[in-house]
């Protein structure tokens, strides 16, 4: 519900900071201790405002989907440097350029998601940047449907690509809450070839659901040649660190609907926090 729907007798506080631009000028109301602290932003942005700028990043977002009646998503990471086939000679390297083909896939991916999801389930979220952030945004629009962009702000320039849904755009000063946002809704998650960014997010899902913190969900890996490239995920197993029913909580796949298909089989496993003993 909107705030303009909420019936309450007190004045809002819209009408204040209307009304505080019309004051008389003088050194009083010139003073940055004078105005609104909610209208302040010298103010919000002290060190000590942290805990409520948090607070603020996690809820806007959150309303906002609410809002818009997002009830699951379909999570996409990437690489924002993985080109489309059409631009791989611009590529800085060749194995990028080969890699261009999971922007394709990444594509199809998103755009069959969403050509079968109600508008509502199952929504298209990425990074909202490009490459395979771009591929995803832009097959849920070739399906004609909606998609989310959670971007953040970056030292070098950095916009959200132009296949976003305007209204589900949100962008985030904190990773933290960013990576939050990413999964409070998702119903599946997609990986495909990234960098740090990519791995950050991948191992951060897989940390959360191997220790309970989070539910199980499809977990997919496109591009099992390139995982297996930069990831022994038998060494973990052998050496001890992860056990070895933690390889199971992903799959590799190389294309759209072979993901899909992993999606349609899931059965729902008892999370470890619902495990006797655990």
């Amino acid at each position: 519900m909107s705030d303009q729907n909420k019936i309450h007798p007190m004045r809002r506080s819209a009408q204040d900071r209307a009304e505080a631009q019309t004051v008389p000028d003088t050194p009083q109301t010139r003073s940055p201790a004078y105005a609104l602290a909610f209208a302040d932003e010298e103010f919000l942005c002290r060190e000590e405002l942290r805990p409520v700028r948090l607070q603020l990043e996690l809820l806007k977002p959150e309303m906002g989907m609410d809002e818009q009646d997002i009830r699951s998503t379909i999570v996409l990471f990437g690489g924002a440097r993985i080109p489309e086939p059409a631009k791989k000679d611009t590529a800085r390297t060749q194995t990028l350029a080969e890699l261009s083909e999971y922007y394709e896939e990444a594509r199809e991916f998103a755009r069959m998601i969403t050509a079968r999801s109600d508008g509502h389930h199952d929504v298209i979220v990425t990074g909202g940047g490009p490459g395979v952030m771009e591929a995803g945004n832009r097959g849920a629009q070739d399906a004609g449907g909606r998609s989310i962009g959670l971007n953040i702000v970056l030292p070098h320039e950095q916009a959200p690509n132009l296949y976003v849904t305007p209204e589900l755009c949100y962008n985030f000063h904190y990773f933290a809450i960013r990576k939050m946002h990413f999964l409070m809704r998702a119903s599946a998650i997609a990986v495909f070839p990234g960098g740090f960014g990519t791995l950050d997010e991948t191992f951060e899902a897989l940390t959360l659901i191997q220790t309970g913190r989070m539910e199980p969900v499809p977990f997919l890996l496109f591009g099992e040649k390139f995982w297996r490239s930069i990831i022994n995920w038998e060494a973990l197993a052998e050496a001890g660190t992860i056990s070895e029913e933690d390889l199971s909580l992903f799959k590799f796949v190389e294309t759209g609907q072979q993901a899909i298909d992993v999606i349609d089989a899931w059965e729902r496993a008892p999370a470890r926090s619902e495990i006797p003993g655990r």
